[in-house]
């Protein structure tokens, strides 16, 4: 199979940068994947799991929004958090739920649609951790 090169940046760090068979990111428009030779496009990403797959091997990493952008050069995702699954405090996340959903009655409006979508978002997130297929 044919590589390309990915590169996966947060604020905080260069979270990955190699070489890689496919990355599944998590689109506003919808979920697409990555192969070498994909057309050149810029996409919003939404909180979800990010999959980069090389060597048959599966990482799956937390992004939680920011910009995709395919070109001849590669891959590059400037996520707005990027945290590897093995990183994440379980805990830490589900009170950060619990915390977005106490919040939501300071909401109202647009705002609170928002909020409520962005609240989704971390529920699917989560669902997909505690799912079998995660493991």
């Amino acid at each position: 199979m044919a590589t390309f090169h990915f590169d996966l940046v947060s604020p905080e760090k260069l979270a990955f940068s190699g070489e890689v068979d496919q990355v599944d990111i998590p689109g506003v428009e919808g979920d697409f994947g990555v192969l070498a030779g994909h057309a050149p496009v810029v996409a919003a990403i939404r909180p979800g799991i990010l999959t980069i797959t090389s060597g048959g091997r599966h990482e799956k990493v937390i992004v939680l929004g920011g910009l995709a952008e395919v070109s001849e050069r590669g891959l590059t995702v400037l996520a707005d958090v990027a945290t590897s699954l093995d990183e994440l405090d379980r805990a830490q996340f589900a009170e950060t739920i619990a915390e977005m959903e106490e919040n939501l009655k300071e909401h109202e409006g647009g705002e609170l649609d928002q909020a409520i979508e962005r609240l989704d978002h971390f529920k699917s997130i989560q669902h997909q951790l505690n799912s079998t297929a995660m493991h």
